[in-house]
């Protein structure tokens, strides 16, 4: 498994998070958010995941949040353009394991079917907690 973490930074106080990349032998790139996903690092979280298209020629790129405290308007930004960059390679686009909170926000702005959530809930996909809005 390759990986990559790639630190970002939050201009709020006492707030981190970074963004980690790996690789596993399936063809599958996985980006990991820890922390805040806003309009500080939301280009870094694009710019991570069109790495992992571009770098990695992967089956499926998938963006966990399990560990994302925070997500903003600019961070729903970072996952489309992550979906834009998946999709114009022909790569698989999931996000998983957001919170329940997190999960009707994607509903009520469209994005569950775009983001495979619920493809990945049918495969049988464990949701962990993660607080989102």
């Amino acid at each position: 498994m390759l990986g990559m973490l790639v630190p970002t930074r939050s201009y709020g106080v006492g707030m981190h998070s970074s963004i980690r990349r790996t690789l596993a032998d399936d063809g599958t790139a996985t980006v990991t958010v820890q922390g805040e996903i806003d309009f500080a690092n939301a280009d870094e979280l694009a710019d991570c995941v069109r790495d992992a298209v571009l770098e990695g020629s992967p089956s499926t790129v998938q963006v966990d949040l399990q560990g994302a405290s925070f997500i903003d308007s600019t961070g729903l930004g970072a996952l489309i353009e992550g979906y834009r960059a998946a999709s114009d390679a022909s790569v698989r686009f999931v996000v998983t394991n957001p919170t329940a909170t997190f999960r009707r926000v994607l509903v009520v702005t469209g994005l569950t079917d775009l983001f495979g959530l619920d493809e990945a809930a049918e495969e049988g996909s464990e949701r962990a907690e993660a607080t989102g809005a």
